[in-house]
């Protein structure tokens, strides 16, 4: 085992590693068409705005979604209406859970949401809990945003107050909870959410049944990010012919996507499924490989960026899923081999620590890919073994997420692969010129 090795080893559960592209709270949140149509931080303008949602009973709540074509945003894709049956069935309680913890660095779509339209959020989980006779909306808070903690905490305080039963129709009362996340990459994992809404270590845990069987205290758990429950709401409050306007007829609707490039703040985009994805960079960083779905994501070749439309169904079957929403494009004259680099030493450093692919494979990997970037000349098939042998061993998808992202690097960057092995860093030559 190299030094390098070694010591990431040694630093697994402290998260020593520092995220190489840290999105701060002062963002660019760009209008959008439905979610972020208009500032609506309190309550009061927010039901000016939306009125109250309809009360919909678990057929008709599912029914709704499944016209909508609507996905969880979280970055699985997993169809919304299937896992609210699931819940439905599971012959107890369900729970209903907020996951606005956001724990991808580069994304900062529900900080967007939440400075935005915090209420729409709120309203797509009581919804839910009304759909399913749930009587407990979790709402947990990311650690490493303070500003978005605070805000969305708010909002859930001023729904308490303001609308004591909790904004349902039905006579039943709403008890709302709030928990706050670690600072960790995995901390959003859904099992690691219910590890912290149980009290324990917010780190993911091998599990034999969806939380949406068999979730918080064994209680079918209904669980989505705070894009997903702010669509729930949104149809709930507008109705399904508007989201149909949206979009395309394939997948109606809209999304939000996180862009960060050098040089610029941070935006947050709302646009319409079936938009190019060249019309949201900055002109600056235009004909550069472009990384797609965050740090767990796959490198794009300029010429495949150039011509990619942001359609859920189209990029899956490309494989190269639009995951947590998020565009990092570093520019033409970019390193990727370096920040690929920054990237993995740092998810190795993030993950639990509990399962063999993370304690050995993650850092092992990590310096594979360090080696690839020092032209080390048996590193690319070290690192096509280890992405071969890492996905689906692990507790979690971290494991397979990290070797997704250093694997679509073999595949986008031979060249600059190549002139790394030759002493030679393409970027620096583009650089210069």
């Amino acid at each position: 085992m190299s030094t390098d090795t070694a010591a990431r080893r040694d630093r697994l559960v402290q998260g020593a590693v520092t995220s190489p592209l840290e999105v701060t709270e002062d963002l660019d949140v760009r209008p959008g068409p439905a979610l972020l149509a208009a500032h609506l931080p309190d309550l009061a303008a927010h039901r000016r705005r939306h009125g109250m949602p309809a009360v919909l009973d678990v057929d008709g709540l599912a029914a709704l979604v499944s016209a909508a074509g609507m996905r969880g945003r979280g970055g699985a894709g997993f169809p919304f209406a299937r896992k609210l049956a699931a819940a439905a069935a599971g012959g107890r309680r369900p729970v209903v859970v907020v996951n606005a913890s956001e724990g991808e660095p580069a994304s900062a779509k529900d900080a967007a949401l939440v400075a935005t339209a915090p209420h729409l959020v709120l309203d797509g989980a009581a919804v839910a809990a009304r759909a399913l006779g749930a009587r407990e909306v979790h709402v947990v808070l990311p650690g490493d945003r303070p500003r978005t903690r605070a805000l969305l905490a708010a909002a859930v305080a001023e729904r308490v107050a303001t609308e004591p039963r909790g904004g349902l129709l039905d006579g039943s009362r709403l008890r709302w909870q709030t928990h706050i996340a670690e600072p960790r990459f995995v901390a959003g994992q859904a099992q690691a959410v219910l590890e912290l809404m149980a009290g324990r270590p917010n780190l993911p845990v091998t599990a034999w049944q969806p939380e949406a069987m068999a979730g918080h205290r064994g209680r079918p758990t209904l669980l989505s990010n705070a894009e997903t429950w702010a669509h729930v709401g949104l149809l709930a409050c507008e109705g399904l012919p508007a989201t149909l306007l949206r979009g395309t007829a394939e997948e109606p609707g809209t999304t939000l996507v996180t862009v960060v490039a050098p040089g610029v703040r941070t935006a947050v985009h709302e646009v319409e499924h079936g938009a190019a994805l060249r019309d949201l960079l900055p002109a600056h960083v235009l004909g550069g490989s472009v990384l797609l779905g965050g740090f767990h994501g796959t490198w794009l070749t300029a010429d495949a960026a150039a011509d990619a439309v942001l359609s859920a169904a189209r990029l899956r079957a490309a494989g190269t899923p639009i995951g947590a929403g998020v565009v990092i494009a570093p520019g033409p004259r970019a390193c990727l081999l370096g920040l690929t680099e920054r990237i993995t030493a740092y998810l190795a450093d993030q993950s639990a620590g509990r399962c063999g692919p993370c304690v050995n494979g993650l850092p092992a990997l990590a310096d594979a890919v360090a080696g690839l970037r020092r032209g080390q000349p048996d590193a690319a098939e070290r690192v096509a073994r280890l992405c071969g042998l890492l996905p689906g061993r692990g507790a979690c998808a971290h494991p397979d997420g990290t070797a997704r992202l250093v694997a679509s690097l073999l595949r986008a960057a031979p060249g600059e692969i190549a002139a790394h092995a030759r002493g030679r860093c393409e970027a620096s030559v583009r650089g210069a010129a």
